[in-house]
């Protein structure tokens, strides 16, 4: 899931994205609403962190303006603004959540991943198919009833495959979902993780490679 951090200043951006970073979201970073808006023309995103009151002014009249084009990214304020009045004014330009600094870590997570969910296609809490048990809310894996240990990069990659179940997924879209612009897409890191996530699931093999266009996670289990 590719999120965008858009905070003017700089440690507390910096720290916001470490943290969603470490929790295995792909990350993009921006100062102003410029920059914002710059990243949102070229990008997908599953979440967008906002802080309030950027040098441009406020974000809530920004994000209302996105709204008002169709746009519909969920966005979560980051303020210190903490007010009754300040939360509805975000709320009414357009947040889907609204977070008061200073605040908890794991609650920050636990919202943008929720926030998250919402994009894009309606995902499931729990994917199955054939043996394979994905549990997006806790986090975890199970093949055939047994706890797999992935990293969080690894699980990322296969939430993407899940949701195109059946469908090849070309690596340039695997990339910008589960890798942030500081990745280098002519770097092996695709095919490195899909080799792990393959010793991972076990046999019979599951992620199909689709030559000249990505990879398929399959039914069939034939993947090769």
């Amino acid at each position: 899931m590719r999120v965008l951090v858009v905070e003017d200043d700089d440690d507390l951006r910096y720290a916001v994205a470490a943290v969603l970073r470490g929790a295995g979201f792909a990350v993009d970073e921006a100062a102003d609403v410029p920059a914002a808006d710059e990243a949102l023309f070229v990008t997908t995103y599953d979440c967008v962190v906002f802080d309030r009151m950027l040098p441009s002014g406020d974000a809530a009249d920004y994000v209302h303006g996105l709204r008002r084009a169709g746009r519909t990214v969920p966005v979560m304020f980051l303020s210190a603004r903490d007010t009754v009045a300040d939360r509805v004014a975000g709320f009414a330009g357009g947040g889907d959540d609204y977070l008061v600094k200073p605040f908890a870590v794991p609650e920050l997570i636990a919202r943008v991943r929720s926030l998250c969910r919402r994009a894009g296609v309606v995902r499931p809490p729990v994917y199955r198919c054939s043996g394979l048990e994905i549990d997006t809310a806790q986090r975890q894996v199970r093949r055939n009833g047994v706890l797999l240990l992935l990293t969080n990069k690894e699980f990322a990659l296969l939430e993407v495959l899940t949701v195109r179940e059946n469908q090849a997924v070309p690596r340039a879209e695997l990339i910008e979902r589960c890798w942030d612009e500081m990745a280098e897409p002519n770097s092996n890191v695709v095919e490195v993780l899909i080799s792990q996530l393959r010793r991972k699931l076990g046999d019979p093999p599951l992620i199909r490679t689709v030559r000249g266009v990505g990879y398929q996670l399959t039914t069939t289990e034939t993947g090769l």
